[in-house]
């Protein structure tokens, strides 16, 4: 298995990952409609790759990928914070340390564009994310809470969103 710099070749294969991930995130819930936001996706990833903020596994084809980028804003702080946004491995490649060579990849890059921190977030029912960021040392930082409002009747079932 190689980890390398994504390419706008890679472009649809992690768009369809991101989908993937989006949809497998329904089950730890998440709020986001998979199929509805394939476009989105698509011009966020062609975004994050121009910026050389992609890497992808390719294990005879692409088996799994790393989103990151080193975080800017308006305010001044103390330590320069690099990003991990998405992490995904399809799951036949699972336990095979396709999520860990992602993370080192991102990680390696985040250091080398003055990251002083890592930060990734994963969803609370997702124990198995949450478990493999704190066997790579990442500590919680923050949390949080949301609390539904009266059904309003506009949320999407997740049948219909499988596309």
């Amino acid at each position: 298995m190689d980890v390398r710099a994504a390419t706008g070749d890679d472009v649809a294969v992690v768009t369809e990952l991101w989908v993937a991930l989006a949809r497998e995130q329904r089950a730890h819930g998440s709020h986001l409609l998979p199929a509805a936001n394939r476009d989105q996706a698509r011009d966020l990833v062609a975004q994050y790759v121009h910026a050389d903020g992609v890497a992808v596994a390719d294990d005879a084809g692409v088996v799994g990928f790393v989103m990151f980028h080193a975080e800017t804003g308006f305010f001044e702080t103390d330590a320069t914070r690099g990003v991990v946004d998405n992490v995904y491995v399809a799951p036949d490649a699972r336990s095979e340390g396709v999520g860990s060579a992602l993370l080192d990849y991102a990680e390696t890059e985040l250091a080398e564009r003055g990251a002083t921190v890592l930060a990734v977030e994963a969803l609370w029912e997702n124990e198995r994310a949450r478990r493999l960021y704190e066997r790579r040392g990442y500590d919680p930082h923050r949390i949080t809470f949301e609390q539904p409002l009266a059904d309003t009747g506009t949320e999407e079932s997740e049948s219909e969103d499988e596309s």
